[in-house]
Order: C-alpha cells, then structure tokens, then sequence
C-alpha cells in the first residue's frame, strides 16, 4: 500500500488557480489546484465500449465535432477523414461488440498520424509541397498495425517540412495558428481527449505540450513508410496523455519487420504488466534505483525556472526510494553541431531522389537540368534548402574529413559517455527541453536559436538509446503556466524500466491542472 509518506506530491504550479489565455476565450476557466493522477485514455475507452456505456460511433461524433469547429482555427492538421469514413469504421466496430465479436485492444482508439508516415488511404506529404499530391499505395507497418488492432486513423498532423523543426512554423501549408506554445501535439492528444498520436518523436515536443512522449530504442519500431529524413537517426514513437497510453501504444507498434533491415528482432516485453495501480505500490517503489543527474543539462543555457521544476521532479523519486547522483557527460555540449552535421548530410542524401522525375510534384522545364532545379525550387522551402546544402557541403571532397567525419567521431564518444554513465546507473535525468515553448515567430528567424533548443534531446538520438519525457509542472508564461518536462533515458531497449518508473513517478504526483481554452465555449478571434 501506498504509505503516508508517499502522499501525492503537487506540482510545481502557477500561483493562482485561474487560468485565463488571452484571444482564445472570453472568460476565465477556473481550474483545481490539485488533480489526480491521469488515466489511460486507451484503457478508459475500451472499457467502455466492452460495458456498453458508450459507442464507438458517439465517441467519434463528439471528436469529429470538436475538430471540425475548432481546427480552421488550430491548423493543426493537414487532412482529416472524412466523417462518413471514420463513423463507418466506428459503426463496424458497435457492431462486433454487439455481435460479442473479439475486438483488437485499440479498439474504438481515435489516432493521429504525423504526416510524414505513409496511409494509404490519406495524403502523405512530410509537409512539403513537392508531395503535395503524393497519396502512398500502401500503409506504414507502424500505420498496418494500429489498424489491425482497432484503431481508427482520423487524419494526419501538421508537421515543419519533413520534420525539420519544433513548432510546425516551417510547414508548407499552414503554420499552427498558435506556435510552438500550445502545439498541435498538445491539441490532438491530452486537451481533446486523444488516446494517442503517432509521429517521428522528439521529447522537447512533448515538454512543450505537458505530455508524455516516449523516443524508443533505434530498432525498436520499425520505419517503413516513414519519409525518410536522417536514416540513422529517425525513430517513430508516440505521444499520449499517459506513461500506460505511450506504453500500450509502444507494444502495438514494435517488433522486427521485414521491409526494414534495422529493425531489431528482439523480444517485445508486455510493458503493461509494468503499470501497477497506485493502491499496491510499497512505501518506497523505487527504492535501490540509482538515478544520474546529467550535470552538464542544469548550467547555463537553461532557464532557472525550468531547472528548478526538473529539481523538484528529482526530489519526488528520492521521496520514491531512488538513490541520486551528479554524473558527468563531458560530450554532451558537442552533441548539436554533431548532430545537425549528420542530420544535414544524411537529408542531403535522403532528398536528392525528390527530383520531379522520380518521386515529387514536377515542374516542366526545357532541359533536364531546368526540370531539376525548378522542382526542387519550388518545392522546397527555405529551410529543407538550407539543410541540404549544409549536408552536401559537409559531405564534398576535402571537407568530408573535416565535418562528416570527425561528427561520427563525436558520435561514437556520446556513446561511450552514455554508456559509462548507464552501467552505474538504471537511468539519467535531464530536463526535456532549456526552455518552455516558444512565442510564435520567437525564433523563426534565428536557426542557430531553434537548434539550440534541441540540445536536451539529440544527443539521446545519436545514441540510439529509448527516452520518455513526463511533464512535471508548470512556469509563469504570460497569462498563463508553461509546461515543463523532464527526460528520462534508459539503456538500449530498456523501454520496460523507463516505463515502470515513469508510471510510478507520474501516479504519486499529482497536481495542477492547466485546462485549456478548447473547452471554452466562446472564442475572442
């Protein structure tokens, strides 16, 4: 049982508990200081449906509803379903149940795919304009999956071109009409009641958002159908309003795969025998973990309020039984411009077959170099350009030694350091991100600002190793608190302990609740 000194600690929160966010909504939404723990959104709705208190075709209405008046303002997705489809798969599913027909465990789940993961039955275009019009003929295997276990897919999220930034400001089509702050990530999942959403993770996203994202092992998942961008480094994970959610989701979409030779072939834990309710847990759940503070993530370059947040989510698992230290990881400052130098190349790679010929929107031209060039001008934007003739330069003769090179070089020391640090502790703790989310516009116009502000989270990336983001409270932002995550990494396909402990840290902590203004019933603009 859960003893009296492992009372729910609160939050690091906003002073008051009214919550009021400026042009989103007329009135005030008052708000509880303190809430309890979150439910699996995956769980909750299969029970459900299975007693019968609910349909799958209401629950689809209600969202569809929600979206449909909301999102002209959100641009938060780049297609949707159309409703007759998803009300059609949700009367399917109403009918096995009521025919006591075995349905799959995301059964009745409303997903979001990012838009650079292959459906076949919905655009697919990595939010570019060269694959405006690119409708794949077949499912991503991580897409394959979801659906042969019951879930249905509604629409496909906005996205900065093929994934090259953090606050959807360099899509194609539409810039989320309120940034980086509230992201779309935050608007599909927890604050409407979306079990999950499926993308190409990055933890300072789900920081941004007050949601848990889970970055698996590279291997873990397989990446067939997703849009290429940096093949040593892409991985698809999930977000959820939940660790059980991330967690169930993760085994739906695991395993070894046949179209992708780097998919691992190792066993696929249960993780959800992980997820042991509150009510069972001993005094001290954790106790004997040993916990690595990274030091080098809580020095300058990060913002004191997020630091003290993170210090107060370190306390509560010392409160748990953990056992903390301050590891150092000397590597880690070189971890960015490790990082953008492989990243570029390998996009540099990965785009040139987006010529207009073999895969991309085409633009005529006289001769086959006009017709490349054209394509490529007007398909791309400013910063995939950019990108790509950083890679190309970083990989020409008489520079490849000096840049690509010596990046893999760093790359194989971050991996040792991590390694080292891992064998002396079960995980590291960083924060999620240096900051909370930006303003919009903040820092569109300052790349060697925004990269700054993937800092916490590539170096997890050129390791390969899995990382789940929890939020652990709240900054004064404005009008309004900011959410703050934490990160923590675990060993190469140590996903099961990560999700243990994040399920354990996230049900003893309860706290305030920033509710947001699509619950509103007035809008200002």
């Amino acid at each position: 049982m859960l003893s009296s000194a492992q009372t729910p600690r609160l939050l690091r929160s906003p002073t008051t508990t009214t919550t009021t966010l400026k042009c989103f909504h007329s009135s005030p939404i008052p708000t509880s200081a303190s809430t309890p723990p979150p439910p699996s959104q995956i769980l909750t709705t299969r029970k459900s449906l299975l007693s019968r208190q609910t349909s799958a075709v209401d629950l689809a209405k209600s969202f569809l509803h929600r979206l449909r008046r909301h999102e002209p303002q959100l641009s938060s997705f780049l297609h949707v379903s159309p409703d007759e489809t998803v009300l059609k798969q949700a009367e399917e599913l109403d009918n096995k149940i009521k025919n006591n027909e075995e349905v799959g465990p995301l059964a009745g789940v409303l997903v979001g795919v990012k838009d650079n993961i292959c459906t076949y039955d919905m655009p697919s275009t990595a939010g570019s304009r060269l694959l405006e019009n690119y409708r794949p003929p077949f499912d991503a295997t991580v897409v394959r999956k979801l659906r042969e276990r019951g879930a249905i897919v509604v629409g496909k999220t906005n996205l900065d071109e093929f994934g090259m930034g953090s606050t959807t400001e360099g899509s194609a089509y539409q810039e989320g009409h309120r940034g980086a702050q509230l992201q779309l990530f935050l608007l599909d999942n927890a604050w409407w009641h979306w079990e999950v959403i499926l993308v190409e993770v990055s933890g300072n996203r789900a920081s941004f958002c007050g949601v848990v994202g889970l970055k698996p092992t590279y291997g873990r998942v397989s990446r067939y159908g997703l849009v290429a961008y940096a093949s040593s480094l892409d991985v698809i994970g999930c977000f959820g309003s939940s660790v059980a959610d991330a967690g169930i989701l993760l085994h739906t979409v695991s395993g070894h795969d046949k179209f992708d030779a780097t998919s691992s072939k190792r066993e696929v834990p249960n993780y959800a025998s992980q997820f042991v309710p509150i009510d069972y847990l001993e005094s001290k759940p954790l106790k004997g973990l040993r916990v690595g503070v990274i030091r080098e993530t809580f020095e300058d370059g990060v913002d004191s309020e997020v630091i003290s947040t993170v210090r107060d989510a370190v306390s509560h698992l010392e409160e748990l039984g953990c056992t903390v230290s301050e590891v150092s990881l000397p590597s880690y400052s070189l971890g960015l411009p490790a990082y953008y130098i492989l990243a570029s190349s390998e996009s540099s790679s990965n785009l040139s077959r987006y010529d207009g010929v073999r895969y991309g929107n085409q633009v005529f031209g006289d001769e086959l170099n006009s017709l490349y060039g054209d394509s490529r001008a007007q398909g791309f934007g400013s910063e995939v350009k950019m990108r790509i003739l950083m890679g190309t330069y970083a990989l020409s003769a008489g520079y490849y030694d000096a840049y690509y090179k010596r990046a893999q070089q760093v790359r194989t020391i971050i991996r040792n350091s991590f390694k080292d640090a891992l064998d002396k502790n079960d995980i590291l703790i960083s924060p999620a991100a240096p900051s909370v989310a930006y303003k919009i516009g903040e820092k569109k116009n300052d790349p060697l600002a925004m990269y700054a502000g993937d800092i916490m989270t590539v170096n997890v990336n050129l390791a390969g190793l899995p990382a789940l983001v929890l939020p652990c409270g709240f900054v004064e932002g404005g009008s309004a608190g900011l959410p703050v995550g934490f990160q923590m990494i675990g060993a190469a396909f140590d996903e099961e302990k990560l999700l243990k402990i994040g399920h354990i840290f996230e049900q003893t902590l309860q706290g305030y609740s920033f509710v947001p203004p699509l619950v509103a019933d007035e809008w200002t603009c």
